[in-house]
């Protein structure tokens, strides 16, 4: 049971409703307007400066874990710098739009439309993207082949390196660039690394001074003695390294939080958490700290990730539905020599996210044949209370895919995950793991559309669609470079390119290549459609000769009208992906590996490369919506298949094993940047001892059929319609969307609908 101190904070998230908060928006403005005509990344850093001296800063009652992103908890903050243009048009909309809502003040309202808009317009990344993307790109996007994402808000999706701040102190980095400035005193890079980080030590500063400001009016004996030692904890890291779990811990979200005001950005996410916080910890327990009040530090780290949301456009919230902010932490796993880490810690945090029952941090596990079978059982334990955590990562598969990319075997076991399901390299790595995304299956419209007068047999429409991947991925690459570019002449990051390995070390933020390793993210999307869709046409009109390519096109065409019973034949009597069929299977591992092997053709403007994953966040949606009619069965409009890898929902009948080997046919390894598969049980089917002993050896299966990723959302049909009719009853149901957890009822019909409807599975 958590303690009235926690559930006073978790309650406290959701007694309002969202808002939007202006205030980073109008500092940044407001900076930006006084240092026209300096180098981008000067004014960058001093734009941050800004806000840390001005934002308002509050210590809450009862908190022990202090700092905040904005004053009301969950309040979505505008970047008026990324994009002006779709604030401008959802002004009258925030509160009615069909997913992500917030509320937004009159006077805010006027102020966005007379002060910050017009000075943003002309001046915004995404004015300069649609200045250099061409059209045919633009013309693709219309069309949903490619989603080209992070043009209105800023670019996360990184993990930075906090094991080196930690260990080192601010005032240990302040000194390295001093003197790297010292030696290269022209370096903009430098000047705006400096201007951030002491920024940073006056901003945690601050906190002293409130905390010390509120103890002169403190008449509770014990909390007097809470906010003293806040103040002693901001007075201490913001110079020195912390020594103690709660200095560790605080100094790790105050940082959070300046790489928050600096971009915005969703998914900077803690990495391997257990692993550089273990030493703390037992350096707390040794000197006689109370276990249950280290446990409370972390319950009161975990409420602070809740505080945080992502604001996007309508259209940007369909792709990324209930404001996934992406605070990934991974458990377990090898380190650099191969040895498993799990630790005390690692156990903890499961135990306290079962606890906590919130969205964040999204809590994923590593598992390998070397994790212990207790720590598989503690996992297994967790995931069946139904909200969707931990999701599960295969050493087994990911450390080599990395090798495959270039990257050292030692970094390579210390791979962590960021955002969803990306992989990354902590400290090392900007990857833009999310730059893109590619709807396979329009590709296959496109191609059945315009040439299907010209296929004469299957291997005729295998190969025309392959050139029609080959085609658009280049499109994808061109625009997802020009994006790249933008955030190098828009948005640097001096601040967090101080915690990334290479930056400091070459002089440069990651923007411009500073990072070890370079990549971009692109993920390719309705596969598995795809292989049914393909298998349909192979078997029917090619094999069986039942009807013309011309014939099932027209029907398509007219989205099955007048054809619904071959339409149903169609789902129930061809086989589908999802089911252990070879030949089925046999066609998405082909199409799949055609797509990564493209895409890694590919250098980025960091000159790293592009790599290939297949996840979707809730862009199965959207993107399903741009896809007409398709041979597998689908209605125009209709959702793809969700995760990437996962089965169309429904057409998994097979149960959960089947699912799995279908899934490890596909080239797991290819998929470097991540992807997701959805598997949803009964809970019936997990009840007891033997329930969860039974999600541990499918655990183990997954692990041995060297999957990448698996995720699992154990709730029951009748919990979901009932919470969709009766949504006041259920406002802490929690679900997994893809990637991601977020509350059931704030998210928009057709996502439910899409969960809902995923085949439930028994063990």
């Amino acid at each position: 049971m958590l303690s009235n101190r926690i559930q006073n904070l978790k309650d406290e998230l959701f007694k309002e409703k969202r808002q939007i908060s202006l205030e980073r928006a109008k500092l940044y403005t407001e900076s930006f307007k006084s240092t026209e005509g300096q180098p981008s990344i000067i004014r960058r850093a001093k734009a941050l400066e800004y806000i840390l001296k001005n934002v308002e800063i509050q210590i809450k009652c009862g908190e022990l874990i202090v700092g905040d992103r904005t004053k009301k908890p969950r309040a979505g903050v505008a970047s008026p710098e990324m994009s002006p243009y779709w604030i401008e048009e959802e002004l009258e909309t925030f509160e009615s739009r069909p997913q992500d809502k917030f509320k937004i003040l009159k006077e805010d309202k006027e102020y966005l439309k007379n002060e910050l808009l017009p000075y943003w317009k002309g001046k915004s990344l995404k004015d300069y993207c649609e200045d250099n993307i061409p059209q045919y790109i633009k013309n693709s996007t219309k069309t949903k082949i490619v989603a080209l994402n992070q043009t209105d808000k800023g670019q996360g999706h990184i993990i930075p390196n906090y094991e080196g701040v930690l260990s080192n102190g601010l005032s240990f980095l302040i000194n390295s660039i001093k003197n790297k400035l010292e030696n290269n005193p022209d370096n903009d890079f430098f000047k705006a690394s400096l201007i951030t980080l002491e920024a940073t030590k006056s901003y945690i500063k601050r906190h002293a001074q409130i905390a010390e400001k509120m103890i002169e009016d403190e008449k509770d004996l014990e909390r007097t003695k809470e906010l003293k030692e806040i103040a002693r904890i901001a007075n201490k890291v913001s110079n020195q390294k912390p020594d103690n779990f709660y200095e560790a811990i605080q100094l790790f979200w105050y940082i959070s939080l300046v790489f928050q005001h600096e971009s915005n950005a969703s998914s900077i996410s803690p990495g391997r958490f257990d692993q550089y916080m273990y030493k703390y910890y037992k350096k707390s327990l040794e000197d006689g700290e109370d276990d249950e009040f280290l446990k409370e530090i972390l319950r009161a780290l975990y409420i602070k990730f809740n505080t945080i949301v992502a604001l996007r456009s309508t259209e940007s919230a369909k792709y990324f539905a209930g404001f996934p902010i992406g605070y990934t932490i991974v458990l377990g796993g090898v380190d650099e020599n191969g040895k498993d880490v799990t630790n005390e810690l690692s156990y903890l945090m499961l135990d306290i996210l079962g606890e906590i029952k919130l969205p964040q941090p999204n809590m994923s596990i590593r598992v390998s044949e070397k994790s212990p079978r207790e720590f598989l059982i503690k996992a297994a334990e967790i995931i069946r209370m139904g909200f969707g955590m931990p999701q599960v990562f295969n050493d087994e598969v990911n450390i080599l895919s990395y090798v495959n990319r270039g990257v050292s075997l030692k970094d390579a076991r210390d791979y962590a995950v960021v955002g969803c399901v990306e992989l990354s390299i902590p400290g090392k790595t900007y990857g833009l793991h999310d730059i893109a995304l590619f709807n396979l299956l329009k590709v296959m419209e496109v191609t059945l559309t315009n040439e299907k007068d010209n296929i004469y047999n299957y291997d005729d429409l295998v190969e025309s669609i392959k050139l029609n991947i080959s085609k658009y991925i280049r499109y994808m690459i061109e625009g997802s470079n020009i994006i790249d570019m933008a955030h190098r002449e828009c948005a640097p990051t001096p601040f967090l390119s101080n915690f990334i390995t290479g930056c400091v070390e070459k002089g440069m933020d990651v923007t411009y290549g500073g990072a070890k390793y370079n990549f971009s993210g692109v993920q390719g999307i309705g596969c598995p459609n795809l292989s049914d869709s393909l298998y349909v046409i192979k078997k029917m009109v090619f094999e069986n000769n039942d009807m013309t390519l011309k014939e099932l096109c027209e029907i398509l065409k007219n989205d099955w009208k007048d054809n619904e019973a071959l339409r149903q034949s169609i789902i129930s009597k061809y086989d589908k992906y999802g089911n252990d069929v070879d030949e089925v299977d046999e066609i998405g591992s082909e199409f799949l590996s055609y797509y990564a092997e493209e895409v890694t053709k590919y250098k980025n403007i960091r000159e790293g490369i592009f790599q290939p994953g297949s996840y979707t966040v809730s862009a199965h949606i959207p993107l399903g919506e741009g896809v007409k009619a398709t041979p597998d069965g689908r209605m125009s409009g209709e959702q793809l298949s969700d995760g990437g890898l996962s089965p169309m929902v429904g057409r998994d009948k097979n149960g959960p094993t089947a699912s799995l080997k279908s899934v490890s046919k596909l080239d797991n390894y290819l998929t470097s940047n991540g992807s997701l598969l959805n598997v949803k049980f009964s809970p019936s089917t997990l009840k007891g001892n033997d329930g969860v002993l039974k999600l541990v050896g499918y655990i183990q299966a997954f692990s041995r059929l060297k999957i990448q990723h698996i995720q699992f959302n154990v709730v029951s049909v009748k919990t979901l319609r009932d919470a969709q009719k009766n949504p006041e009853k259920y406002q802490d149901l929690i679900v997994r969307v893809a990637g991601y957890s977020a509350m059931f009822v704030e998210l928009d019909k057709k996502i439910q609908e899409d969960i809902i409807n995923r085949a439930e599975h028994v063990l």
